[in-house]
């Protein structure tokens, strides 16, 4: 059986540093066996790696790129799990997964952008990594984000 760290790498990936709180509130919340994470963005070296609404078009964020950027806001959330908790390893299960998908208006593909995330999610925790999961589109997400995404994770 391989560890969250073994599949990470394996993916050619890193958890980077927790992002930082964009505004007044905490990175995470811990009450009992259950952590929730606020909200992550696709923050890449503290800045943000794309901007915009997400639809068909070439002014737009295409869906195949918004599916890339709710993976790296997966990783941060992830991020931010391993740091209040001690490590992934100590991640039991994700219960639930929260994705908000700034859309043009039209745009119906939000399942298969948080798709993105709910697949990263799996290929580094494993069968721990299943969920519930709501994809939800709104008309605009803090900084211009095309996604967001908030993890509920059971913890020991």
């Amino acid at each position: 059986m391989s560890t969250p760290a073994e599949r990470l790498a394996a993916l050619g990936l890193e958890l980077p540093a927790p992002p930082e709180p964009v505004a007044a509130y905490v990175r995470a919340v811990r009450t009992g066996s259950l952590l929730f994470t606020s909200g992550q963005l696709p923050m890449v070296d503290g800045e943000l790696a794309a901007a915009g609404l997400v639809a068909e078009g070439s002014d737009q964020v295409p869906p195949e790129r918004a599916r890339e950027l709710a993976a790296t806001a997966a990783l941060n959330a992830l991020a931010v799990v391993a740091a209040e908790v001690g490590g992934l390893e100590n991640v039991v299960r994700v219960v639930k997964l929260v994705g908000y998908v700034a859309s043009a208006p039209g745009f119906v593909g939000q399942p298969g952008v948080i798709d993105g995330a709910s697949e990263l999610l799996v290929s580094v925790l494993g069968d721990a990594g299943k969920h519930a999961r709501s994809a939800v589109g709104v008309a605009q997400l803090p900084l211009g984000s095309p996604v967001e995404v908030e993890l509920v994770v059971e913890v020991s």
